[in-house]
């Protein structure tokens, strides 16, 4: 017994708590890197699909040419690409991705609601409330669970309520209209939208910074 002791808590010594910790932080940032190859990936299928060149695309991303060529090329022979540019799923032409924020699924609600937080906490140079979710949420460290999402909503209502003047103007508006939406979900089909979740997120999440950047600060 004294020897097992020994080996899980002698001094120098890591115990067993510390080292699930560790890998638990190290499978984190694993599964974070996963995702979000594949979500570029899938963001180069949209790029290509609204018309942008392989090149410009390889030059946003810091990638090379072949590369990008190499991902479009993954696409056509899945048969989800064709020659005109637009990709299918079981041999229907999927409508064109809808870039305005007046759109109602959940994921497309999730990325405004993250853009509304990450608007809050830059403004508050990171010492917001919502800060450390959404650290967590741009770092693949938090999902976008339920739970997490009326947590985010609970740090944000206090950030929102504490520091309106120094927050711009449109942030109170938009938190609004979005937690209306995720108060009484629309009945969305996963047919009735263009893109996966993760897709739909991080567009809403861009679109929704670049809105709130235009306004000035509350009053």
């Amino acid at each position: 017994m004294a020897g097992n002791e020994d080996t899980h808590e002698g001094p120098g010594v890591l115990t067993e708590g510390q080292a699930e910790r560790m890998l638990a932080g190290m499978n984190e940032v694993i599964r974070a890197g996963e995702e979000m190859r594949k979500l570029r990936s899938e963001m180069i299928k949209l790029f290509v699909d609204l018309g942008w060149t392989q090149e410009r695309i390889a030059e946003l991303a810091d990638m090379s040419q072949p590369a990008v060529s190499k991902q479009v090329a993954k696409y056509k022979t899945s048969g989800e690409y064709k020659a005109d540019g637009e990709y299918k799923t079981g041999g229907d032409r999927l409508p064109p991705m809808e870039l305005h924020l007046d759109q109602r699924d959940l994921p497309w609600l999730e990325g405004r609601l993250w853009g509304v937080a990450e608007v809050v906490s830059e403004a508050m140079d990171d010492s917001a409330h919502c800060t450390g979710y959404v650290n967590a949420l741009g770092r693949g460290k938090k999902r976008f669970t339920p739970q997490n999402v009326d947590e985010l909503r609970r740090l944000l209502e206090a950030d929102l309520r504490e520091h309106q003047t120094q927050l711009p103007g449109g942030c109170r508006g938009a938190y609004d209209e979005i937690s209306r939406r995720l108060d009484v979900p629309a009945k969305v089909t996963a047919t009735a939208v263009t893109g996966s979740a993760s897709v739909r997120r991080a567009l809403a999440h861009e679109i929704q910074r670049d809105r709130l950047g235009d306004s000035g600060p509350g009053a």
